[in-house]
């Protein structure tokens, strides 16, 4: 991909957000990929953030939807991301992607790919330390840990329900996942 090629991407991306108010937007594997936001979607990122937020140590926040280019062909706006307090403070739109501690994303339908198999790489690639994926349609979180070159090296998954303490770079964090929602129709048609 040449420069002008992502100063296109980038264009094209920044009047898709414009016109399509609702949509998620990103740039993976070099494509455009818009994705409906759904209310279970940003439920589970606001439960995500009131639990995480009050256990986090003060020089590091949180972000949502803000964007960290890893290459040309992908820029990811992750649901959730832990990065220094002192780079949220300048309240940018993108962030260098080796900012992020921790991450997190919240699947829908259309992310499935992206999110287990596309964004672990990516995020492991670059050293964050832990990557969870939290699932309305399953039921379940995962947590990654152990980052290499090729992704994460180990991988639990969690049914909701139950409560998950993460040995963390930031310290310990207890997610309960009790209260995160799940999609009931999206069980049904399993």
């Amino acid at each position: 991909m040449t420069v002008s090629d992502i100063d296109r991407l980038h264009s094209q991306l920044s009047k898709l957000e414009d016109l399509f108010p609702g949509y998620l937007t990103e740039i993976v594997e070099g494509s455009i990929v818009m994705n409906p936001v759904r209310p279970f979607h940003g439920k589970t990122i606001q439960r995500l953030w009131n639990i995480v937020e009050g256990q986090l140590p003060p020089e590091w926040a949180l972000v949502s939807d803000v964007a960290f280019p890893f290459d040309d062909a992908n820029e990811f706006c992750p649901d959730l991301a832990v990065i220094p307090a002192e780079a949220e403070d300048e309240n940018h739109s993108a962030y260098p992607a080796d900012l992020i501690e921790l991450v997190a994303e919240v699947v829908s339908p259309e992310s499935m790919r992206r999110d287990y198999e596309v964004k672990p790489r990516w995020y492991a690639s670059r050293g964050i330390a832990n990557y969870l994926v939290l699932d309305p349609l399953q039921g379940h979180l995962v947590t990654m840990w152990n980052p290499g070159p090729d992704g994460y090296r180990g991988r639990d998954t969690l049914p909701y329900g139950q409560e998950l303490t993460l040995d963390s770079p930031l310290g310990k964090l207890i997610i309960p996942t009790t209260h995160l929602p799940v999609d009931r129709k999206a069980r049904d048609r399993d």
